[in-house]
């Protein structure tokens, strides 16, 4: 049987709910021969989330950030939804389900995907994809909230104050200048930490439910869209002064519409749909383990493109707390080490 894939933009090294029957979600690995190797698929995901930040930054040149979140969410509902179609799956049917959905969709796509153009509106694309990278970290300790029959290693606890630590490091809050804009940052924060505790809110509420393959994310962003419509009317409603209708350009807009519009298509086809069957065939092949490994390399590729493409810089500080930040992530999501007993 596959493994269950998380998706989402390194959204969470938790292990899957639970094992979803091969036949619910179309043919098995046996019977499917993959086009591409898993490598191929794994650098080509690592790819796709990491330039994300690139992508919100040249969609706010032309676009408010609700407006960002609403469209990302959309595109990427209709592409894994007709994914969904194509595998052969289907969407839940229980109303227990869709009630839990209001949340995770809330914590997993909604809030992160509004959260993160609004803090690239105060600080770098790299600095956002390091915020990222502290998922892993948060969901040890909504996991020791919400699990709490589940023991956590004290090392795992010692790594998560590590990286705590390396975010402080890279907030510099005791200096007056030369740090990044604390409220921009702290968006990016808060986005990481909203996908460890939605991913937490899965495990805990969603486990004995059959959700396998695409069917989750195209649940999730489903209801997302929903919650992101009635955001982005009301936002509309405060804002009218400003934009002719819910999909106007900001006052202001730099270049021309190109750029910003075929980003947003990115961030919500490949990004948000594509992207989440390329890690359902990755885990398929090598297991949830190696396929979370992509979360470590997202960070590197946001930092990388943001440098080439944007010429954006980061100071020695924050390339040190970004390497705490990394490394705890990297030991926190590590198996939990247990003593070999004799047979």
């Amino acid at each position: 049987m596959p493994e269950r894939v998380i998706p989402g933009p390194a959204e969470s090294v938790v292990r899957p709910p639970a094992v979803a029957p091969a036949t619910a979600q179309g043919p098995t690995s046996s019977t499917r021969r993959p086009s591409l190797p898993w490598q191929a698929k794994f650098g080509a995901l690592a790819l796709i989330w990491g330039s994300s930040f690139l992508l919100m930054k040249y969609a706010l040149h032309w676009f408010a950030p609700i407006q960002i979140a609403t469209g990302r969410i959309l595109f990427g509902a209709v592409t894994v939804t007709l994914l969904l179609h194509v595998v052969g799956g289907r969407l839940p049917r229980s109303r227990r389900v869709w009630a839990h959905l209001l949340v995770v969709g809330l914590l997993l796509a909604s809030l992160p995907f509004t959260l993160f153009p609004l803090g690239e509106e105060r600080v770098a694309s790299a600095l956002a994809g390091i915020g990222n990278a502290t998922t892993p970290m948060v969901t040890v300790l909504a996991t020791a909230a919400m699990l709490p029959a589940e023991r956590l290693p004290g090392r795992k606890i010692v790594a998560v104050g590590v990286g705590f630590l390396g975010v402080l490091v890279i907030a510099q809050p005791w200096q007056a200048s030369g740090r990044p804009d604390l409220v921009g940052f702290g968006f990016t924060l808060v986005a990481g930490a909203s996908y460890g505790i939605g991913w937490t809110w899965v495990r805990t509420h969603l486990a004995k439910e059959d959700l396998g393959g695409l069917q989750l994310p195209a649940a999730l962003l489903v209801v997302a869209s929903a919650e992101m419509l009635v955001v982005l009317l009301a936002w509309w409603a405060l804002h009218r002064s400003a934009f002719a209708a819910p999909w106007s350009s900001v006052t202001g807009a730099t270049g021309g519409w190109a750029q910003p519009v075929l980003s947003l298509l990115a961030l919500g086809v490949l990004g948000t749909g594509v992207a989440y069957l390329l890690q359902f065939d990755v885990v398929r092949a090598v297991g949830q383990q190696v396929g979370s490994l992509v979360t470590y390399v997202i960070p590197i590729v946001s930092v990388v493109l943001g440098y080439l493409l944007l010429g954006e810089r980061l100071g020695v500080w924050q390339l040190v707390g970004a390497a705490l930040v990394l490394g705890a992530a990297v030991f926190v999501a590590g198996p939990n080490r247990r003593a070999s007993r004799p047979a």
